[in-house]
């Protein structure tokens, strides 16, 4: 099957463009340890920290669908790069620099604004070039953002490693991404005109299917970011290992998590989002078990590499099942991302609060036990045939 030109530059723009989202993610998440340490931070208080950025994700999320249906992918996207750049130079700045808390917030919340709103712009674009290939990518584009997860937590194990300074580290990492991302996003699809009798973005709030969507990504996007914020941290305070160390088994885990995404189109379109949702579900708890009570390296290393498989597919799958239906997609998508992101909101608080009171090892069984309720709201994501419009 042929498909036009301009669907197949559209696929390549939205690889580059969660390839790009995930580089900066990863290159901020290798320097959490450091900014622990020079802002003198507990678990509690980074953890706080942290939800600076939850916060600017979940404020922007709502209104992402309809700057979408308003104003394009394009420049939704250009925008987000611009204010997620302006982030990381002040969390360079302040964390790196000046070692002012406040500062380092503002800069996260920046950050937070422009991964949001970037998350739900490329998830619109990405489920339009997988509604025009006719067959699951959306796994696929969220293995490009594992991709670039892997190089900026192994280029960022190697900096810190070299002890090269975390505001040039942030700054080029964040400006060359912009500059590639901005060049790029012209390939995106353009924006279909609105249907006639389209309901309103806040309509798509009120859909059972939507929300019990959400709710399962809500405790999927935990289970990935959970290793995001604090598996480096756990690492290190747990077994007491170096800290490039612990950034280099965040690099095990999101090259993991990079071959489940990989590999899962084909095992969706065999055997349906339920069961494979299951299965990787099981494999991530099995995961953290091993990583807590593993006590030795080689069953902490498959815990990750488990726990990297099991987180896969759910935050994907979630962003397909929303999209199923291109009519009132971005409504939908950016429910289900702000929903998904509470869990960026709640998390890190969570874990750091829990940290606290029995070590940031043991913290991660958090994650487990969330996983278990979750597993009841999967069915949610079945595949559903666009309605006639």
């Amino acid at each position: 099957m042929t498909h036009a030109p301009s669907t197949t530059a559209a696929r390549n723009a939205v690889g580059v463009s969660f390839g790009l989202n995930g580089l900066l993610f990863a290159t901020w998440v290798s320097r959490i340890p450091e900014v622990r340490e020079g802002l003198g931070l507990s678990n509690g208080a980074l953890g706080a920290l942290l939800l600076a950025l939850a916060v600017g994700s979940v404020l922007s999320l709502p209104t992402t669908g309809a700057l979408i249906n308003r104003f394009g992918t394009v420049r939704v996207v250009r925008f987000a790069g611009a204010s997620a750049t302006v982030g990381l130079l002040l969390v360079g700045v302040g964390a790196g620099v000046w070692g002012v808390v406040p500062l380092t917030a503002f800069g996260l919340l920046c950050y937070g604004v422009g991964t949001g709103v970037w998350d739900v712009a490329m998830n619109v674009e990405g489920a339009a070039v997988e509604h025009g290939l006719g067959r699951t990518i959306m796994p696929r584009f969220h293995a490009g953002f594992s991709f670039g997860t892997v190089a900026g937590a192994g280029f960022g194990a190697l900096l810190v490693a070299l002890d090269i300074s975390m505001l040039l580290h942030l700054g080029v990492m964040a400006l060359g991404a912009f500059m590639v991302s901005w060049r790029t996003s012209v390939a995106f699809l353009p924006v279909d005109p609105e249907p006639e009798g389209r309901l309103p973005a806040w309509s798509a709030w009120r859909e059972p299917r939507t929300v019990l969507i959400g709710l399962m990504v809500l405790a999927l996007a935990l289970t990935e970011g959970a290793a995001n914020d604090w598996l480096a941290l756990a690492l290190v305070d747990g077994y007491d290992v170096e800290r490039w160390v612990g950034v280099a088994g965040f690099a095990v885990f999101v090259t993991a998590m990079t071959a489940g995404r990989l590999a899962g189109p084909a095992l969706l379109d065999r055997f349906g989002r339920t069961l494979v949702l299951w299965a990787t579900m099981a494999t991530a708890g099995a995961g953290v078990l091993l990583i807590v009570f593993g006590a030795s390296p080689a069953p902490v290393v498959v815990g990750i590499v488990l726990w990297g498989v099991g987180a896969s597919l759910g935050f994907p799958v979630g962003m397909s099942a929303a999209a199923d239906d291109p009519v009132q997609a971005a409504a939908r998508v950016s429910v289900v991302s702000t929903i998904g992101y509470a869990a960026f909101l709640a998390g890190p608080p969570l874990l750091g609060f829990v940290a606290d009171e029995v070590g940031t090892l043991r913290a991660l069984l958090v994650v487990a036990f969330l996983l278990l309720p979750s597993a009841f709201v999967v069915p949610a994501a079945r595949r559903r045939t666009p309605q006639p419009s």
